[in-house]
């Protein structure tokens, strides 16, 4: 009996270190996920804050070379849409009222994220000093980013005002 006894209690602690090496192992597993998910996440936003910063920060006597350098950091379809309201319009507006407009993020928030797409919500304040206003005026506005990442960068793919 005694030998039946031993193997049965070897078969039960068996069983108990093989499922607590399954739990850890699972529990391992999401925690590492998750401290991934919130890398991503900060990630994003602190691209989000970056990219739109420079998106909307420009100075009439040099918003040819600054606006142009944000699309580095825009998705490909994106980036082509930039580039030309910057050429069409932004560009010769800034120039005509001799516009200088400085962009600062006054909150920043994830709306959704995973570790390849997240939604931002950004809360801008944009002062604007122009020869009609040389005091400047302040603006706040919300933007809603949409960022993808691509390789191991978080790029723009859509700016939407809130």
């Amino acid at each position: 009996m005694s030998g039946l006894r031993g193997k049965i209690l070897l078969l039960v602690t068996a069983v108990i270190v093989v499922a607590a090496g399954i739990v850890a192992g699972i529990n391992g597993f999401r925690y590492w996920d998750d401290r991934r998910s919130e890398q991503s996440r900060t990630e994003a936003v602190d691209a989000a804050d970056r990219t739109v910063s420079a998106m909307f920060t420009y100075d009439y006597r040099t918003v040819d070379t600054e606006l142009p350098k944000a699309a580095d950091r825009l998705s490909a379809s994106f980036r082509d849409d930039y580039l030309k309201l910057i050429k069409q319009a932004i560009a010769p507006g800034a120039k005509e009222k001799q516009l200088s407009v400085r962009a600062t993020t006054e909150a920043r928030g994830v709306v959704s994220a995973d570790r390849s797409h997240a939604v931002v919500l950004i809360f801008l304040n944009q002062v604007t000093t122009s020869q009609e206003s040389p005091q400047g005026t302040s603006t706040g506005s919300r933007v809603r980013v949409t960022l993808d990442k691509s390789d191991d960068n978080w790029l723009v793919s859509q700016v939407t005002p809130v």
